[in-house]
């Protein structure tokens, strides 16, 4: 699980920068703010290209984790920047992250 433990850190570090960014933000300064929307979606990235280095067999064993699209939105990030819902990155960032943040802290701990 050495791998698997360096990617899942990548992605909590990264989840940890969003919470961050977007603490004491409503939707709309988010959606103001240019700089802000690019680092987020920067570390929404970074999560995406971690859990894509993730092997089958982890994704696999961990399906209550929505593996597929963590790394879609990272492809849609990557490849089709100028169609991003900044909407969705919005919950991405405050509702996602945290939650994924939970529980790859969890798979740590217990492994």
């Amino acid at each position: 699980m050495r791998r698997e433990a360096l990617c899942l850190r990548d992605i909590v570090e990264a989840a940890d920068a969003v919470g961050r960014f977007v603490a004491d933000t409503t939707e709309d300064e988010f959606a103001g703010d240019e700089v802000l929307r690019s680092a987020v979606l920067q570390k929404l990235t970074v999560i995406g290209e971690a859990a894509s280095r993730l092997s089958r067999d982890f994704r696999a064993a961990h399906p209550s984790i929505p593996w597929a699209d963590i790394i879609a939105f990272r492809n849609i990030a990557v490849h089709a920047y100028f169609s991003v819902d900044w909407s969705i990155v919005w919950v991405a960032a405050t509702e996602d992250a945290p939650r994924l943040r939970r529980q790859l802290a969890e798979i740590l701990e217990s492994g």
